[in-house]
């Protein structure tokens, strides 16, 4: 059996984690057998760190305007790698838009995936600025 756990919570992953033992112990017990649960962990939940989350979005809006900054976005169950860098060094992970009519059709990691590359000198743009805010503050 194989699957997939995600939560937004690291100490809900370890309570999933337990009581998926406890259950796997507990069926093979009672049928007279063992079992083994190998429960492997992947990505941590990516966390933005509030102070950079509004530097970004003030950044952000600088770039691109106030009105096209989404600053309360819903969370996302995806997997991001980006996620241990900031387990050990407070950070933001943005996402920039990029629909447009040169987007794709399909999303992100999908075969019909298609990049806006009307977006690369926004992209360019913020992080410019953000480096330049980063520098002068320095």
């Amino acid at each position: 059996l194989v699957g997939t756990v995600r939560t937004f919570d690291p100490t809900l992953q370890d309570m999933i984690q337990a009581g998926m033992e406890r259950i796997v112990n507990g069926v093979a017990t009672a049928l007279g057998g063992e079992a083994t649960l190998t429960y492997r962990r992947g990505y941590p939940v990516t966390i933005n760190d509030e102070e950079k989350a509004e530097v970004a979005a003030d950044i952000a809006a600088r770039v691109v305007g106030v009105d096209q900054v989404h600053r309360d976005i819903p969370p996302v169950m995806g997997a991001e790698d980006f996620s241990f860098m900031m387990n050990e060094v407070p950070g933001c992970y943005v996402w920039l838009g990029q629909k447009g009519e040169n987007a794709g059709e399909g999303a992100l990691h999908h075969p019909r995936y298609n990049f806006n590359d009307d977006v690369l000198p926004i992209g360019a743009s913020y992080f410019v600025t953000l480096v330049e805010q980063r520098l002068a503050a320095a």
